[in-house]
């Protein structure tokens, strides 16, 4: 299982709530499971509106995590994140900091996601 713990000044204090491993449901759809206001509007990765930066916790090597096209387009689009960002994390597997919710698979590791 994974910690997921959520910041934001939207909300009094953090929330951390597990994710089950092996489910294959979004951030987004974790953070409506557990009344996390994370802003959205489509829900299908053409808005934008949900992006969020993420952090890996602990010390581990990040696991690869693939970035879908639409998230490729729409952040690089806002200025989130850079050709060189979209590169590494193809090549090496390091995640940009910048994610959609509504694209993100959360993996077995503990995340910090701010909104």
């Amino acid at each position: 299982m994974a910690n997921v713990t959520f910041s934001s000044p939207k909300i009094k204090k953090d929330i951390t709530v597990y994710a089950t491993a092996g489910d294959c449901s979004t951030l987004l759809a974790l953070a409506k499971t557990h009344k996390v206001p994370v802003e959205f509007e489509c829900e299908n990765g053409e808005c934008g509106s949900c992006a969020v930066e993420v952090a890996i916790l602990g010390n581990k090597q990040p696991m690869g995590v693939h970035l879908t096209e639409k998230e490729k387009t729409v952040l690089k689009l806002a200025g989130k994140i850079t050709k060189q960002q979209i590169a590494d994390s193809e090549v090496t597997d390091i995640p940009p900091p910048w994610r959609l919710a509504c694209q993100f698979i959360v993996r077995n590791e503990d995340i910090l996601v701010k909104f």
